[in-house]
């Protein structure tokens, strides 16, 4: 007769050993975006992440196949998220100006709390294997085309291609400065960064626009 000791699949105990498997997961990709953004991704080895995150660099392998595989997951992971959060923002906003207010919020608050992402995303972009690039950059296309279609009824009549460039400029206005800031060894208060980089990021969409906020 089997034991009835044992927890049955998916009982309790299945379900807090997933979540610490997904915790050390976090843990690991938490480390990678600080050593990837401080060394870059060529100088950081499976031991470093594992050092960084608390376990063995043998036990890294238990979550990703190897350091690409981090990379991946960290820069599609995050793509996702913003995809998916901007669909989000644009879904409880009818109003094409609250709407794009609320995506201008969301991207701000992207950038104070993982410009480590965005300065990985920017110089490792590269070291991701083909297959990986084409997924990050299709999920980035379906993330500009949601700030495309918001502008597009605040711009009535004026190009895509247009407002494209209005998007892709917000984002660079957005992402750069918190990471310029800091490398340049002075912590930028989020107080003051973000009405800043708000206020900067809406004028320059709404430029042009009959719509003020």
């Amino acid at each position: 007769m089997p034991s009835t000791d044992t927890a049955p699949s998916g009982g309790p105990a299945s379900t807090l050993r997933s979540k610490a498997k997904e915790n050390r997961r976090q843990a690991l990709l938490s480390a990678a975006a600080s050593l990837f953004a401080l060394h870059g991704f060529n100088r950081v080895s499976l031991e470093d992440l594992g050092a960084a995150a608390g376990v063995s660099g043998p036990a890294v392998y238990r979550h990703f196949p190897g350091k690409q595989a981090v990379l991946a997951d960290l820069l599609v992971t995050v793509s996702q998220e913003l995809l998916e959060g901007g669909r989000q923002v644009v879904a409880r906003n009818a109003d094409p100006l609250a709407a794009l207010q609320r995506l201008v919020e969301f991207q701000v608050d992207f950038a104070l709390v993982k410009p480590d992402v965005i300065r990985v995303q920017d110089r490792d972009f590269s070291s991701l294997s083909e297959q990986d690039q084409a997924a990050v950059r299709a999920l980035q296309r379906s993330y500009v085309e949601v700030w495309v279609d918001v502008l597009t009824r605040l711009h009535p009549g004026t190009d895509a291609s247009e407002l494209r460039m209005r998007a892709h400029a917000t984002f660079g206005l957005i992402n750069s400065t918190p990471h310029s800031v800091r490398s340049h060894g002075r912590k930028m208060a989020s107080g003051t960064a973000r009405p800043l980089l708000e206020g900067m990021a809406l004028a320059a969409l709404l430029a042009g626009s009959r719509t003020t906020p």
